[in-house]
C-alpha cells in the first residue's frame, strides 16, 4: 500500500510539474495565448484532478482505517486542494487588479478602449492568471514531494 501512496504521490508531482514549468516559460516569454496557452490549462487540470484523485484515496484509505502514523502526510496529501482553491481565487481577482491599474470601473468600460488597448488589457490579465496558476502547480509539486517522502508510516 505504501508504494501506491508514494507511486499517487509521484505522479501528481509530475502532473503538476509540466503546466507548472510550462506556464512560467510562457509568463515569461509573455505569450499568454495560442495553442500552448490553451495545453497550459489542459495540463492544469489534469493536474488539479490528480490532486483532487490523490486526496479522495487518502481520504478513502483513512475511512476504510488504513491511516498513517505520521501525521505531516495527510497536511501535504490534502494541502494541494487548499492551494488550488486559493490560486483560483487569486486569478479571478487578478482581472480587477489589472482593470483597478488602469483606472478602468469594470468590463464595459473596456469595450469603449481602441481594439489594441483591449487585446493588450485581455492579453494582461491572462499573463497574470497564468503566472498565479503556474505558481499554485509548482507549490503542489512541492507538496505531493513531501507526501511521498511522509508516506513511509503506512
Amino acid at each position: 500500500m505504501r508504494q501506491a501512496i508514494v507511486a499517487g504521490s509521484i505522479a501528481v508531482a509530475a502532473l503538476n510539474l509540466a503546466p507548472g514549468l510550462a506556464g512560467l516559460l510562457l509568463w515569461y516569454t509573455d505569450r499568454p495565448e495560442g495553442g500552448a496557452a490553451r495545453a497550459f490549462w489542459l495540463l492544469l487540470r489534469i493536474g488539479q484532478g490528480a490532486a483532487l484523485g490523490l486526496a479522495i484515496a487518502v481520504g478513502s484509505l483513512a475511512l476504510a482505517g488504513h491511516t498513517s502514523s505520521e501525521s505531516l502526510f495527510y497536511l501535504y496529501s490534502l494541502l494541494p486542494l487548499a492551494v488550488a482553491f486559493v490560486a483560483e481565487q487569486l486569478r479571478a481577482i487578478s482581472a480587477q487588479t489589472i482593470l483597478d491599474q488602469r483606472g478602468l470601473a469594470g468590463a464595459r468600460a473596456v469595450g469603449g478602449l481602441p481594439e489594441g488597448e483591449q487585446h493588450a488589457l485581455v492579453a494582461g490579465i491572462l499573463r497574470r492568471e497564468m503566472g498565479v496558476m503556474a505558481l499554485s502547480a509548482l507549490v503542489v509539486v512541492f507538496l505531493a514531494l513531501r507526501a511521498a517522502g511522509t508516506a513511509h508510516g503506512f
